[in-house]
């Protein structure tokens, strides 16, 4: 099946690298020349496990290309993705411009039937608007007599995952009423479907909110756990023996029950605000949502707190050394990362930081740039020289096996403030560590 993707971001490279290899003919398009011509190239904007030889493959064997030509784009696809960004409003709702640019553009150039595909996160609402804008421009080209059908088909793709997500899916979620439009997505999405039935089909409304429903609960489990570590850290319990007890319950499972310091990333936080936003414009009061986000806020500053506190609250001169800078592993995405709150805190109080990551030091340098009080160092062990504590925030599997004698030798202080509770508390005082996790 010929098929075309507007956008070459995360989701659309990935989407359309997958389909490429399943032996789908894709055309990719976006409106930034140098990230098109870098991909040609073989330079791939994002990191993600598998990706980049997915793309290479695919690229050179032809059925994976890359333009700018939106008309050339439109007139290959037998279905059209939609799979631009839609950053948070002013007010955090989920901003549609480049939606519906796309959505223009394609009723600019069809010349046939086209089945537009949403695969961007969009508030419910969103085809029917993506509709109105083609029915609009068509008409204003005289067209009436092409038609469409606009299909919403959620992504529920993890960063760190997202190819094995893609290639091996779940559940594929189709929302539509056109029967023709549900034959075309079955053809498409075939050899995904092979092992056991994974389409769930349903109306695009509900399709749409399904999507922001799926981040909403994962970012609760994950607000309600933070929460209870701090309950647990007061009445003197440890979270990491609660998680075992209630994960053990196949009701509530084990996924997304680690306590920490707050999600990041670039779908919990945007889609959790997007909903409360939804339901605001409705006059409807998502009062556990809510407070999922400021859960989540506050508990970015948790480290910080237990930081400042054992330092007495003067933290001027200090040097930290920053295990972790990414969201979470295997992604270089630095998205509303818990580091960030950090590092943007002890700069604040004086502090200095020397900062290891696996992928993320590049991000991190466009980001902050050149600072006197940033070191960004090439390995993990480089970041822990003369630091007057070493902080883990981020759970690479590179820091879940360190060498503790090496960490004693190059840090003032065996000091370690663990953001992720990778270490036994136990083991640490053993090892004369001054240990500090969360909830325990």
């Amino acid at each position: 099946m010929k098929v075309t993707v507007f956008g070459i971001g995360y989701v659309g490279l990935v989407q359309g690298a997958v389909l490429a290899e399943v032996g789908h003919d894709v055309v990719c398009i976006d409106i930034d020349t140098h990230k098109v011509e870098r991909l040609k190239q073989g330079h791939i904007p994002i990191y993600e496990p598998g990706l980049e030889a997915l793309v290479k493959d695919n690229y050179s064997a032809g059925r994976l290309n890359f333009t700018t030509d939106a008309a050339a784009g439109v007139l290959h696809g037998d279905v059209q993705f939609i799979a631009v960004g839609t950053p948070p409003d002013e007010d955090g709702s989920a901003d549609l411009k480049y939606v519906l640019t796309v959505a223009e553009t394609i009723a600019q150039h069809m010349e046939s039937h086209q089945i537009i595909i949403d695969k961007s996160t969009v508030p419910v609402g969103t085809a029917d608007k993506v509709s109105a804008r083609i029915a609009q421009v068509l008409a204003q080209r005289k067209r009436n007599d092409l038609s469409f059908d606009v299909v919403s088909n959620p992504e529920f793709l993890k960063e760190g995952s997202a190819v094995a997500d893609c290639m091996r899916p779940d559940r594929i979620v189709i929302g539509t009423s056109s029967s023709a439009a549900e034959d075309v997505m079955r053809e498409l999405y075939a050899p995904f479907n092979r092992n056991h039935e994974k389409i769930i089909l349903m109306d695009i409304r509900s399709a749409e909110l399904t999507k922001y429903a799926a981040n909403c609960m994962l970012a609760t489990k994950i607000s309600f756990m933070n929460e209870m570590s701090n309950l647990a850290e007061m009445l003197g319990a440890d979270i990491e023996m609660v998680r075992q007890g209630i994960g053990s319950d196949p009701r509530i499972g084990y996924q997304f029950l680690y306590a920490g310091v707050g999600y990041g990333g670039s779908c919990f936080p945007k889609d959790v605000q997007a909903l409360i936003r939804t339901a605001d414009s409705i006059n409807f009061e998502a009062k556990v949502l809510k407070a999922v986000e400021v859960r989540n806020s506050e508990q970015k500053s948790v480290l910080f707190k237990k930081i400042s506190k054992h330092f007495n609250h003067d933290l001027s001169g200090k040097t930290f050394a920053l295990w972790g800078l990414s969201f979470k592993p295997n992604t270089d995405d630095m998205r509303e990362a818990p580091s960030r709150v950090l590092m943007e805190a002890l700069w604040k109080a004086g502090a200095k930081i020397q900062a290891y990551d696996p992928e993320a030091m590049e991000e991190t340098q466009r980001i902050y740039g050149n600072r006197d009080d940033l070191t960004l160092c090439d390995t993990k062990e480089l970041a822990l020289v003369d630091a007057d504590a070493l902080v883990i925030i981020t759970e690479w599997q590179a820091f879940k096996a360190p060498d503790l004698a090496q960490i004693k030798r190059q840090l003032k202080k065996n000091l370690i403030f663990d953001g992720r509770n990778i270490f036994d508390p136990k083991r640490m005082k053993q090892k004369d560590f001054t240990y500090y996790s969360i909830g325990r």
